[in-house]
C-alpha cells in the first residue's frame, strides 16, 4: 500500500505557514508602490481581507474548508466582479504573492506549482479589458 499523498496545505506546514503567507502578502500589498493599483481596491484596514484569504487558501490548499464553512462556495469570480481587475491588477496581485511565497515557502518545487495554480486563478479573475487583452467571458 502506498503512502497517502500529502496535500499542499500539509506540505507547506499547515495553518501557521498559510497565515504567515497571507500576512506577508498583505504587507507587500500595503507597502509596495507598484501594488498601489490593487491596494486601493481594498479597505483601509486589511484585517478582514487577510482573514478571508487565509480561510480561502486553507481549503484551496487541501486543509480545513474554513471559507466554505463560513460563507459558502467561494464563487471567486462573482465575488470579485465589483472590482475592476485587468492585467495590471492581476500582475500586481501576483507580484505580491510571488514575493510572499519566496519568503514563506522553502520548497522551490512546491512554490512553483502553487504559483502556477495561483497565476491561473488570478488570470480567471480578470473582468476588465486591458489594451490588447480581453478578459474571460
Amino acid at each position: 500500500m502506498s503512502e497517502p499523498t500529502q496535500t499542499p496545505y500539509e506540505a507547506l506546514g499547515g495553518a501557521d505557514t498559510v497565515r504567515r503567507l497571507v500576512d506577508t502578502f498583505y504587507r507587500h500589498m500595503d507597502e509596495l508602490p507598484e501594488a498601489y493599483g490593487i491596494r486601493k481596491l481594498h479597505p483601509p484596514d486589511l484585517a478582514g481581507s487577510a482573514q478571508k484569504l487565509f480561510m480561502f487558501l486553507s481549503g484551496w490548499l487541501g486543509g480545513p474548508q474554513l471559507f466554505i464553512e463560513r460563507y459558502g462556495h467561494p464563487r471567486l469570480r462573482a465575488r470579485h466582479l465589483p472590482f475592476p481587475i485587468g492585467v495590471a491588477e492581476r500582475d500586481q496581485w501576483l507580484h505580491c504573492m510571488q514575493l510572499a511565497m519566496d519568503e514563506c515557502i522553502a520548497d522551490a518545487d512546491l512554490r512553483a506549482r502553487l504559483f502556477k495554480a495561483l497565476s491561473d486563478l488570478a488570470d480567471h479573475m480578470r473582468n476588465r479589458a486591458s489594451p490588447g487583452h480581453f478578459p474571460h467571458a
